[in-house]
């Protein structure tokens, strides 16, 4: 009798459409924040992230200034000598002084300006390139961030709802062991999932803490990240194994190695045009005042490169140079390498993620409603229940845990591959 009087109150709470909490946030979630940032409940959308990111993201402005900075690198290095002033004066005495004055004028000899020149604007594409790779794996880590907010928000409201479950079960159990209806073991081993449960509810609440001040660390200082609002149930598209390849060959770190080898071989340019001497042109006028009489003074001067013929400078360049070619064919094997081994962690998360939404969660979903029928009818008990609600929330926590999986090695491939401007973004489900 005890039993059918306590089964409506305890089949309310059990069910609860379970299967459908992953799709709500809970109502009163305030917002994870740092220093700085107010506790709001503001929307965002991926858009929005990533825009804010794109403002504010330290990392990406640093990137920017060094790319700055290259213009007076580049302008200095084609900057031409600057004249010389020189004034020369023989004898104190007014009467028999000898007065010259001097412009000299360095003409850089061997190509030296323009070897100059063409590091520099080496050194210049090297810093767009590292500025382009930057802006392609900010969209990727915010894109990874955003979602993992997401997923760990309903985390959280699944660990909540099914610690509320388990308090009414420990609640109701309490009750039939007062009642004689079941031996006090049952009601400590109800205490124990209930209590074991609380401690997921405060795991689930700590990474879904940490996942908000790594989404606000990327959108940067004065920036604060509120509510994901988006599908958190979209997987990353699979791109083809050719299509990862051929990136790969081109993967921004490819891409650097291949301009650091162009940059020591200009550097080499630079130090082999020192050995060639640079000659100096004098023009000016000698005052003499004892003859009363001036007189023109032209002068060209070099240095002799017997001694110093910037030998050292230059084997140093040259081996420099061969190191950079060796780090490229280095940076293409481990491209390649890194690639292969992306392209199968995304493979492998996707088919996980793919699986458990097609077969593991339904069956649990199916499980859980047969129990819950079934307990309405009096087959089953309260343990098959709750056993069944248990194996569902697992099985979903599961599954978010896949998503964000297949998501961190996207944006893993994505970042090494870097953009690609012949495919277009997209998403499967």
């Amino acid at each position: 009798m005890f039993k059918h009087v306590l089964m409506p109150a305890l089949t309310a709470a059990l069910l609860l459409p379970a299967g459908h909490v992953m799709a709500q946030n809970p109502p009163d979630l305030p917002l994870a924040t740092g220093s700085g940032c107010p506790a709001v409940n503001a929307a965002l959308t991926l858009p929005q992230a990533q825009q804010l990111a794109l403002d504010h993201n330290p990392g990406l402005a640093s990137a920017r200034h060094a790319l700055a900075a290259t213009d007076g690198a580049l302008q200095q290095a084609g900057a031409w000598p600057n004249p010389q002033l020189a004034v020369e004066i023989e004898d104190t005495r007014r009467a028999t002084r000898t007065t010259t004055y001097t412009v000299s004028q360095t003409l850089e000899l061997g190509g030296k300006r323009r070897a100059r020149t063409d590091a520099a604007q080496l050194a210049q594409d090297m810093a767009r390139q590292q500025l382009a790779a930057r802006l392609s794996g900010l969209r990727s880590e915010v894109t990874l961030a955003w979602l993992e907010v997401l997923h760990n928000v309903q985390r959280l409201a699944l660990a909540r709802h099914s610690a509320t479950l388990a308090e009414r079960m420990a609640d109701s159990t309490g009750r039939r062991v007062q009642a004689g209806k079941l031996p006090p073991l049952e009601q400590t081993r109800a205490q124990v999932a209930a209590a074991g449960i609380a401690l997921e509810v405060s795991q689930a609440d700590s990474e879904w803490r940490i996942s908000q001040y790594r989404l606000n660390a990327l959108l940067g200082r004065g920036a604060c990240a509120g509510q994901p609002e988006g599908d958190g149930d979209v997987l990353p598209p699979l791109p083809e194994i050719g299509d990862v390849v051929r990136r790969a060959a081109s993967a921004p770190v490819v891409r650097l190695a291949a301009l650091e080898v162009d940059r020591r071989q200009a550097l080499s340019a630079i130090e082999s045009s020192k050995r060639t001497p640079d000659v100096t042109l004098s023009l000016g006028s000698k005052r003499d005042e004892e003859a009363a009489r001036n007189a023109l003074v032209i002068g060209v001067s070099m240095p002799l490169p017997l001694f110093d013929r910037n030998q050292g400078n230059l084997l140093q360049a040259l081996r420099q140079a061969d190191q950079a070619r060796d780090d490229l064919v280095a940076a293409e094997l481990q491209a390649q390498m890194a690639a292969a081994e992306g392209f199968e962690t995304l493979r492998h998360a996707r088919a996980e993620a793919l699986s458990l939404r097609q077969q593991v969660l339904p069956a649990a979903q199916q499980a859980y409603d047969t129990a819950t029928r079934g307990f309405t009818l009096g087959k089953f008990g309260l343990t098959e229940v709750l056993d069944a609600q248990r194996t569902l929330f697992d099985t979903q926590t599961r599954y978010l845990r896949a998503l964000t999986g297949a998501h961190r090695a996207d944006a893993a491939l994505q970042a090494l591959l870097g953009d690609d401007p012949t495919s277009a973004p997209g998403a499967s489900h």
